[in-house]
């Protein structure tokens, strides 16, 4: 498999890997997630608009802490990829886009839809690539 298709194959199962069926234990963002982050960095940007405080994480850990409680109180999610991914290797460095349509439910069952961009640097390290910085910007779309 080439880095690109590495790469890839590892940002669509990022994507998925945010889904949630109704009745689902917890969300367990190490477990789901922990993969394609690099647990050990302090330089990473990690972004996603949807974050009311629209804050910049550098961590992991950081990220985790933010998104692992608003996905446990989703009573639903889904992901529906539009577009790509589309992947560009140099070196130890990949840039990969994708765009993707989410369906969003809350636990008073109010739904809503996102149509989503999301970019992610990604950086080679031993234990393989991981994500360096995430901008994940979106709008809303009619449910």
């Amino acid at each position: 498999m080439t880095d690109e298709e590495m790469v890839a194959n590892a940002h669509e199962r990022w994507l998925f890997g945010w889904d949630r069926e109704p009745g689902a234990a917890p969300f367990d963002f190490r477990a789901v997630q922990g993969e394609f982050y690099d647990w050990q960095a302090d330089d990473l940007l990690l972004y996603d608009d949807a974050d009311p405080a629209h804050r910049v994480a550098r961590s992991a850990e950081e990220y985790r802490s933010w998104w692992e409680p608003v996905f446990t109180g989703l009573a639903a999610a889904g992901h529906e990829l539009a577009d790509g991914p589309h992947v560009l290797v140099s070196g130890d460095l990949a840039a990969s886009r994708l765009i993707f349509l989410a369906r969003l439910v809350a636990a008073d069952g109010t739904e809503s839809r996102l149509r989503a961009t999301s970019s992610l640097l990604w950086r080679r390290t031993a234990d393989g690539w991981r994500i360096a910085w995430d901008h994940t910007s979106s709008v809303s779309e009619p449910v």
